[in-house]
């Protein structure tokens, strides 16, 4: 399977295209656009999120709610283009020198961007590089989602960190909390820490500054065997790790027990197996997190990834004009203050969209009962193998 996407943050809308889901799947725009709104909620968010109400709308590859086995199109339109469709038409006159973007902001991309592209107005970059893009993402991941879902499949997140404050949850304890991360204005299992985050949260509103955060992914339900060790790129460690570092703003992934694994010693974090007496193989422990050697092992996937305070501020840092090179502040966009909550949501969509795809390559067929008969048959075989008695 795969897609692209198009679009910009203040234009039209976004747009995608899926190609390789199997003949007979069904999708309804409810359960997708459950996520959307989930990915626009979160204390911290700012007010585009006031303007906008996802919605995604098929425009190809779907019948009567069922897959035909064409590439599906999805689009989510912008409310905000009525606002900007002077500034934003794709085509017409260009707005005068006074209308255009010139001064950089630190640590986003719109330097990096103009140099490359060679735009006179940054705003060019800006508008693809937004995190506007990620709406569209969560749509075309949330597809790969509800094909894992029917497969057993279930994805988690939760904050465990905004700015210094650090949330006392373990992995382990998540998917009994869902209701608390539900109810949670910062999706945080954590109460008493939450209140901490929202005080830090407003005490960098009032100062004209930002916050990022940690976020961690718990997914259940996989099939030991998605992804191989035979070529680097087919490893799912390396995917995953890719497809959620590509979200703005993170800056870094890891998964199990990461970083901590390399102050430790092998006999203190590789996970015992051993055979019980009523379950057959099994492991006592999951610091690996649910892949070795790039292949799932059949326990709980656990990622973890550091989003970066957002580079927009209120209170600018030095910046350089475009245009002129005079000395001058970063631009002021309409942003948000924290958006990590947005951020975990975004993740489960990019994590369960690699995974659906590590899914159909285990599992290929051009129809949903195909996929299902390659399922179950594989699943026979490797739940045979685990429950070998002692």
């Amino acid at each position: 399977m795969r897609y692209l996407t198009g679009g910009e943050s203040h234009g039209p809308g976004l747009t995608a295209i899926i190609e390789g889901l199997p003949a007979g799947f069904v999708l309804k725009s409810a359960d997708i656009n459950r996520h959307l709104e989930r990915r626009q909620h979160g204390y911290g968010r700012g007010t585009r999120m006031a303007i906008e109400n996802d919605r995604v709308e098929f425009l190809s590859g779907l019948r009567f709610n069922r897959t035909i086995g064409s590439p599906l199109t999805l689009q989510i339109k912008n409310r905000d283009w009525e606002n900007w469709h002077d500034l934003m038409a794709p085509e017409g006159r260009e707005p005068d020198q006074t209308a255009r973007l010139s001064r950089p902001r630190p640590g986003h991309a719109d330097l990096a961007g103009g140099l490359k592209y060679d735009h006179d107005d940054l705003r060019l970059t800006l508008e693809r590089s937004s995190a506007r893009e990620t709406a569209i993402r969560v749509a075309v991941g949330s597809v790969g989602r509800l094909l894992l879902e029917k497969f057993g499949v279930i994805i988690y997140s939760h904050i465990i960190s905004i700015g210094p404050v650090e949330a006392a949850i373990e992995s382990s304890e998540i998917p009994r909390l869902t209701d608390c991360i539900k109810n949670s204005s910062l999706h945080c299992a954590d109460q008493q820490a939450e209140e901490k985050m929202i005080g830090e949260i407003e005490k960098a509103r009032a100062e004209g500054d930002t916050l990022g955060g940690i976020l961690e992914l718990i997914i259940t339900g996989l099939p030991p065997g998605l992804g191989s060790h035979v070529q680097w790129d087919r490893r799912l460690d390396g995917r995953l790790a890719g497809a959620v570092m590509s979200i703005q703003g993170i800056k870094g992934v890891e998964i199990g027990s990461g970083f901590q694994a390399a102050a430790l010693r092998g006999s203190k974090i590789h996970d015992p197996i051993e055979i019980r007496k009523e379950s057959g193989i099994s492991r006592p422990s999951n610091r690996a997190g649910g892949l070795e050697g790039g292949i799932t092992n059949g326990q709980p996937l656990i990622i973890r990834a550091a989003m970066k305070p957002i580079p927009t501020l209120a209170l600018p840092l030095p910046s350089v004009d475009w245009n002129t090179g005079e000395k001058v502040s970063g631009a002021t966009e309409r942003s948000d203050v924290c958006a990590v909550p947005a951020a975990a949501v975004v993740a489960e969509a990019a994590a369960a969209w690699e995974l659906a795809v590590a899914f159909r390559e285990k599992f290929a067929g051009d129809y949903i009962e195909e996929v299902e008969a390659a399922y179950k048959y594989y699943m026979k075989r490797v739940n045979k193998r685990l429950r070998r008695k002692q």
